[in-house]
């Protein structure tokens, strides 16, 4: 359904200037901006306590060129909100989120930068080659920007949703889950703030938003605890001051230089830059589905190219990680955002990081507070799949997550083993597998989780949909992108797993075969409530 239909529009509204603050952005500006502080928070940690970066280059060159593209990004995506209301003439036209990508976030800090770091005992060398990382990727994203809306009209919502939801249970909500539960007396209360308001529609007192009373409310408790001794959340007055050597005045310089000799390592960061170029292209569609699927209709082209422009922009004045479009957008949507929270948010990082702010934040601020708001968002993502798709399409939903379960459970795997000095490898897999681990089924069906769980979704929905030409075409391409590592791989090339790539192939036939002399029902039903009867 798209926006127009979902919300008539007003000839009498078209054309008028749409307002671009509304007390719902309030709501989204407190929920998105700690959305972002969190990520911040959490990329400057990598950069000082993992790479080890210093402290010159995380303030003075990264920091800096990472506020100004999210700031670059947040408004344009204000922009073209602000295009859609004042053409619809409709008043609850909400903005894309968007920020840096935090799967990337994570994978060119330990794929790339950390393991170049190492080997040449040069942190900076690391970050050079994160530039060029970047660098290729952005150039994907603009180029990919032109073939993504053929992407999203051939594949069913269902599929795009679902990969999504996978994408929001596993490396969205389940993380924040945990943190609530391992400090309970932090993250239930904020959690209960949060869900009474956002999805129970409490109003609290003089409209303040729950956001920002859920982040006092885990102050205040975090910081009285230390007057018992309990310390919940970790905060220290030491740390506060600490965090005031970080003060200063920096702005974003070019980095050409930098750019130019992150090129030696071309070879290692192609291996990953393709394939998360693509994983970018399909995440962005996707997202830009779920705006849809919430009343927002927004221009896949012109999302995927911006994302790719303003990541250029980033990685040639220093920024190592790129833009993308959030999922979200109806969360923010649902709080009463519309236009001038997106605007704000790129404001409010630029302070943030041209100002050195960040380390004093982190060190005021409980992680544990924020943690419910990103649960609530992933909530949300994960229920969308199956509120803005046909009841029948829930089983293709649910397969279309579950290889993002796969990904995530052999992360924490490999993060543990890592952290003994050992690996699946070193264990054993068939020792693993007796103890119930199937680490190697992990492993494949988690390779490419978000293209896996593109080409199952669809596949799943072309079959009950009885369209089984569709859906061998589907399981085509999966043969295809598995065959080059796109999927079901760790890396690029030729042959990476050919089973896998075989069993699509055979797929597609036998879809193919039953499309022209299987004899098929009338029209599809839906999944059944009741048992079968027994025989």
């Amino acid at each position: 359904m798209s926006a127009t239909e979902m919300t008539p529009i007003s000839p009498a509204r078209m054309g008028t200037r749409p307002t671009l603050w509304t007390p719902g952005d309030w709501n989204a500006l407190f929920g998105f901006g700690t959305n972002i502080l969190v990520n911040m928070l959490v990329l400057t940690g990598l950069l000082q306590f993992v790479l080890k970066m210093p402290p010159e280059i995380v303030f003075g060159r990264i920091l800096p060129a990472v506020g100004l593209m999210m700031f670059l990004s947040t408004a344009y995506y204000a922009f073209l909100g602000y295009q859609l209301a004042k053409k619809t003439g409709r008043d609850d036209v909400c903005a894309l989120p968007s920020g840096i990508s935090v799967p990337h976030m994570f994978v060119v800090t330990f794929v790339i930068m950390l393991p170049i770091g190492a080997a040449t005992g040069d942190p900076v060398q690391g970050w050079e080659a994160g530039l060029v990382w970047v660098f290729f990727q952005s150039f994907i994203l603009m180029i990919g920007g032109f073939v993504a809306p053929w992407i999203r009209k051939i594949t069913p919502r269902a599929a795009l949703l679902g990969t999504l939801a996978g994408v929001s249970i596993a490396f969205i909500s389940m993380r924040p889950a945990f943190e609530i539960f391992s400090t309970p007396v932090i993250g239930l209360v904020c959690f209960a703030i949060i869900m009474v308001s956002w999805f129970g529609g409490v109003k609290y007192p003089k409209g303040i938003p729950a956001g920002l009373i859920a982040i006092a409310v885990g102050m205040i408790i975090a910081w009285g605890s230390n007057l018992f001794g309990l310390n919940y959340g970790g905060m220290s007055v030491d740390k506060v001051g600490d965090a005031f050597a970080t003060f200063g005045f920096s702005v974003p310089l070019p980095a050409f230089d930098h750019v130019f000799h992150g090129f030696n390592y071309l070879g290692v960061i192609l291996v990953t830059a393709i394939p998360f170029g693509i994983y970018d292209l399909v995440e962005a569609m996707d997202n830009v589905e779920s705006a849809e699927a919430a009343g927002d209709h927004y221009p896949t082209t012109r999302v995927l190219t911006a994302d790719g422009v303003v990541s250029l922009i980033g990685c040639l004045m220093g920024n190592p990680f790129i833009n993308a479009v959030y999922i979200g957008h109806p969360g923010w949507k649902s709080m009463g955002g519309r236009i001038g929270y997106s605007a704000a948010t790129g404001v409010m990082v630029i302070v943030l990081s041209w100002f050195g702010i960040i380390a004093l934040l982190l060190a005021l601020i409980p992680v544990v507070a924020i943690s419910p708001i990103l649960l609530y968002i992933g909530m949300l993502i994960g229920a969308q799949a199956f509120q803005t798709t046909p009841a029948k399409h829930a089983p293709a939903v649910v397969l279309a997550l579950t290889p993002h379960l796969a990904a995530w459970a052999k992360l924490l795997i490999d993060n543990s083993l890592g952290l003994a000095g050992t690996s699946a490898a070193a264990i054993g897999i068939e020792k693993m597998g007796q103890v119930g681990v199937l680490y190697h089924g992990l492993e494949v069906m988690g390779g490419g989780a978000i293209l896996v769980g593109l080409v199952l979704g669809a596949i799943g929905v072309f079959v009950v949909e009885r369209q089984l030409v569709n859906a061998a075409a589907f399981a085509l391409a999966g043969a295809v992108l598995t065959f080059f590592g796109f999927m079901h791989g760790e890396s690029v090339g030729f042959a990476v797993t050919p089973a896998v790539a075989f069993a699509y192939l055979l797929v597609a036939g036998f879809l193919f075969a039953c499309a022209k002399y299987a004899a098929l029902e009338e029209s599809p039903s839906a999944v059944h409530a009741e048992p079968a009867p027994a025989e």
